[in-house]
């Protein structure tokens, strides 16, 4: 078993790491630091043949752009406010299994005919996780940190299977921040009760 660790590998270990602390402190600037760890990963995911990884950093690149935007315009045009964490609504959990379950599918069958990916199914199903994630940390869902979670118990055992050993141990401190984040977010959800049950049940 061999183990080569690259700049690009030690750069993504690095933003990514920064990002979520940042994230999990409701600091904006998670935003454009998440932006840089994405561009790292492009590079890294592509060598290590998990295309749609790598692909789906270009999609986080688009929902920072717009999560940059949602935290500090309060999610509404002309607003100023910061937006608050709230619990999804259950229409959103339908709307985020639907589409979750349509695009897993999708992804696994287009890497499976057309790349030489050797996980077609986990590469998908860590995908199709990530982008629910990334919509609900957006919004500044709580249960968004869940998903992560979710997503990072597969990106760990994934990622030592494909020799990324650096970003696989970075994934561990993700899980560990992700906990660290939930229950963060968590604490400033009584305070807002009154306004967020209406949303809850929309």
């Amino acid at each position: 078993m061999s183990w080569t660790m690259s700049w690009t590998e030690v750069l993504g270990f690095a933003t990514g790491a920064l990002c979520v602390w940042l994230v999990a402190r409701q600091h904006v600037a998670n935003w454009p630091i998440g932006i840089a760890n994405n561009v790292f990963f492009i590079v890294l995911f592509a060598q290590a043949g998990l295309y749609a990884d790598a692909g789906l950093q270009i999609v986080f690149i688009a929902l920072a752009a717009y999560g940059w935007w949602s935290w500090t315009h309060g999610g509404g045009p002309g607003s100023a406010e910061a937006l608050p964490v709230r619990r999804t609504s259950r229409t959103e959990w339908a709307a985020l299994a639907a589409a979750g379950a349509v695009g897993v599918l999708a992804l696994t069958l287009l890497l499976s005919r057309a790349t030489d990916s050797t996980v077609p199914f986990w590469d998908a199903a860590t995908t199709g996780l990530s982008l629910a994630a990334t919509y609900g940390q957006c919004r500044k869902l709580v249960e968004s940190w869940w998903l992560w979670i979710a997503a990072d118990l597969v990106y760990i055992p994934l990622y030592a299977y494909k020799g990324l050993y650096l970003t696989s141990a970075l994934y561990v401190g993700f899980l560990a921040l992700c906990v660290v984040g939930l229950l963060g977010w968590r604490r400033t959800l009584p305070a807002r009760s009154t306004r967020t049950t209406a949303e809850a049940t929309a």
